[in-house]
């Protein structure tokens, strides 16, 4: 969801729970900003925005604004709108708390600070935990997981350059996405294909430059029974080609890197030599970049220069 949506849907929400009585739409558009000059266009907004309030469980109200009035009015009564005391136990805080720092370097980063900022509001501190050496991290480098995911919450469909394997060009593709899943930590988004006009899966990496919109927030329906999911898992079936890799990784550093290596072998100045496998060159080159000085990619060479334009900020 845009940040201009939140503020005006924060805002229509504060508007209807402060007034006494049930406001006209009317008076809506004149008390809430970010509606739009005209009376049409606020009018087809202004549904979205009832629409969605009422699937976010946020319980609005229509009756008469006033006795003898035609039109009609809205407003959230408070007792319905306030949840009851909300008390969680020591170790469900910590799990809260261990899945907000899961998102804390991603782009989710904000609405996962901001859960724990009601959490400590609330008197429950979720950041207290045991699991001192348990540092979980969902990565989203790929520069389209922002506006797909924001298409996704928002319905809306897109366009962007793809570049297929085996392709030896890019693509444009338009495509109507229906959710944004991690599998084996690479990311995907499904949906409908408009120029081939059936369901496709795409992986992040592989697109190229910039995601656009290509229309209004509304303008995707999702089929009813769809599991994304499930779309990933059977488009991603075929087993993968393992190949192996060489590494030096300062001592000290890369524990995860050492944890899955074939060989280790100390090298006498400070540097280990690793013989690990992997089968996909965008993401493990992802993976070795975010080490940074720590681990050198030694071989196979098309590895190696991929980790090398990672670290000079070279667009893929």
């Amino acid at each position: 969801m845009s940040r201009r949506k939140t503020e005006r849907l924060l805002s229509l929400v504060v508007c209807l729970l402060s007034t006494r009585r049930a406001l006209t739409a009317a008076q809506i558009r004149e008390a809430v900003p970010g509606y739009p000059d005209s009376f049409e266009a606020f009018k087809r907004m202004f549904e979205r925005d009832k629409e969605e309030l009422r699937e976010l469980g946020i319980p609005l109200e229509t009756d008469l604004a006033s006795p003898g009035d035609e039109d009609a009015g809205y407003r959230i009564q408070r007792e319905a709108y306030e949840l009851p005391e909300i008390t969680l136990e020591p170790d469900e805080a910590a799990v809260l708390g261990l899945a907000a720092r899961v998102w804390r370097r991603a782009e989710l980063a904000g609405a996962a600070a901001g859960g724990l900022l009601k959490l400590r509001a609330a008197g429950i501190d979720a950041e207290d935990t045991t699991q001192t050496g348990i540092e979980p991290r969902v990565h989203t480098g790929e520069a389209a997981f922002g506006p797909l995911w924001e298409a996704v919450m928002e319905r809306r469909p897109v366009t962007f350059t793809y570049r297929a394997p085996g392709r030896s060009a890019p693509q444009q593709r338009s495509l109507e996405p229906w959710g944004v899943v991690n599998r084996h930590g690479r990311w995907y988004v499904a949906g409908h294909d408009r120029d081939r006009d059936g369901v496709r899966v795409f992986r992040l990496s592989r697109i190229e430059g910039t995601v656009s919109f290509s229309g209004p927030p509304g303008n995707v329906v999702v089929p009813p029974g769809i599991d994304v999911r499930e779309l990933v898992r059977d488009w991603d079936s075929s087993p993968p080609t393992h190949r192996t890799a060489s590494l030096r990784v300062r001592a000290g550093a890369g524990h995860g890197l050492r944890r899955g290596a074939v060989a280790v072998q100390p090298d006498g100045d400070g540097w280990d030599e690793l013989e690990v496998s992997f089968h996909d060159l965008g993401w493990y080159a992802d993976y070795l970049a975010s080490f940074g000085a720590d681990v050198i990619a030694v071989d196979p060479p098309d590895l190696r220069e991929a980790v090398i334009r990672r670290l000079k900020g070279v667009p893929q």
